[in-house]
């Protein structure tokens, strides 16, 4: 696969017989399969070869090679006298380092973290973790969430649980949501319940403790939905540049998401074949992990299929949307989305009527549905709400349905 890369005989002949050479050869295998420019797998071959060098020096093996052995790397990197093999900057070398040894260890373009930078997680934290997964299944995504807090918590206390009290836990909590949104405090306090019965299951405290965690104030549907109108979904959708990858993969996610409502982890987790063609119908999961069939516009279909034609790298992974530049893989979270959706806002000049992003597609398409007057049961569907209570909140936008019963106020005469 160095042929793919490299058009001088003599330098792909130095690779081949070097100390690394059929290492060095795997390596640009696993950059061609991934899309790299050849400039930029040329630079991650170059600081495979040095980091190989590196090794040799200092009497290392193969085998030898991970997190701690790149911290080291790293630390020569700054008095580096390596001649030919030190080009480019630190970064950059890193980078090609850390790629290369995630495709040694046999992990395909992972990245391996210098030791450093990655702190280890709590017993306690991980332990917490394991009891969440087997007795309530929870996702990572949901652990993530119960962490930050938690993590917190657990550095607080010293990873000692007997010493938590009614009063600190109080004021933890208090502190925490005087830092965040209502969301993030909520996952809080909710988590913080959830690590107080795993501790209790395990006879680690007191189980009076798990009435310490105050409950937060929040009123049911009392806030609006931050909705854009109809001429403004559309600006944003017409903003993608259609000539290049990346504007026909966004045009497809914007249209997913402002024709039929989902949400950006729902994209996330989009798979090829969860498009069923044949009956024009799309598979989404829940947040519950229940399955749905969503029906497929032609408008929406024909964007994917563009997509698929002209945009979608070709790679062997199932995701339906893939990353724009190498190595192609699916997009990482739901901020990915946020983020591209954030910016085709701010490409179409269109000013958002509040914090967030893809969540206000899909605010929009049940409010757009409710003024062409669509029953909130089929928003709720389309939605995919479990119960019709939660939709309730989009009859507040409905100003016409509102004037039409609204009573006029005492001694006022009535507009």
């Amino acid at each position: 696969m160095l042929s793919k890369f490299f058009n001088e005989s003599a330098r792909m002949y130095a690779i081949h017989e070097g100390p690394s050479g059929p290492l060095l050869e795997d390596f640009a295998g696993y950059l061609f399969r991934s899309g790299y420019s050849k400039i930029s797998a040329r630079r991650h071959i170059r600081s495979a070869e040095h980091i190989v060098h590196w090794a040799l020096r200092n009497s290392l093996w193969v085998d030898d090679l991970d997190g701690p052995a790149l911290e080291r790397f790293d630390r020569h990197l700054c008095r580096c006298r390596c001649g030919r093999f030190y080009c480019g900057a630190r970064a950059e070398i890193l980078t090609g380092a850390r790629l290369f040894l995630a495709n040694l260890h046999g992990a395909e373009g992972a990245a391996i973290p210098l030791a450093e930078a990655v702190a280890p997680e709590p017993e306690l934290l991980k332990s917490f973790f394991q009891w969440m997964r087997d007795q309530r299944g929870s996702t990572a995504g949901t652990l993530s969430n119960y962490g930050r807090p938690i993590r917190e918590l657990i550095r607080l206390i010293d990873e000692d649980p007997s010493t938590l009290t009614a009063r600190f836990l109080r004021q933890f909590v208090m502190q925490r949501s005087q830092q965040v949104g209502w969301a993030a405090a909520n996952h809080c306090t909710t988590g913080l319940r959830m690590f107080l019965r795993f501790l209790i299951a395990d006879g680690r405290c007191s189980p009076g403790l798990l009435g310490a965690i105050p409950k937060l104030a929040h009123w049911r549907l009392g806030s609006l939905p931050r909705v854009l109108a109809p001429p403004d979904v559309e600006r944003i959708i017409a903003s993608c540049d259609l000539s290049s990858p990346a504007g026909v993969r966004d045009r497809a996610i914007l249209l997913l998401l402002a024709r039929l409502g989902l949400r950006a982890g729902d994209i996330v987790q989009l798979r090829l074949q969860d498009i069923d063609w044949k009956e024009a119908t799309i598979q989404v999961c829940w947040k519950s992990r229940r399955q749905t069939q969503l029906p497929l516009s032609q408008e929406v279909g024909q964007a994917i299929v563009d997509y698929l034609q002209h945009g979608r790298p070709a790679n062997c992974v199932d995701e339906l949307f893939l990353r724009t530049r190498a190595p192609f893989r699916g997009l990482r979270s739901h901020a990915a989305v946020s983020v591209l959706v954030d910016t085709a806002i701010s490409r179409a000049g269109v000013s958002k009527p509040g914090r967030g992003a893809a969540h206000l597609l899909r605010h929009s398409v049940a409010s757009s549905m409710l003024r062409q007057g669509a029953s909130l049961q089929e928003i709720a569907d389309l939605l995919r709400h479990r119960s019709v209570e939660t939709t309730q909140i989009y009859a507040k936008v409905d100003v016409t349905s509102l004037q039409q019963i609204a009573q006029p106020w005492p001694e006022v005469a009535p507009c």
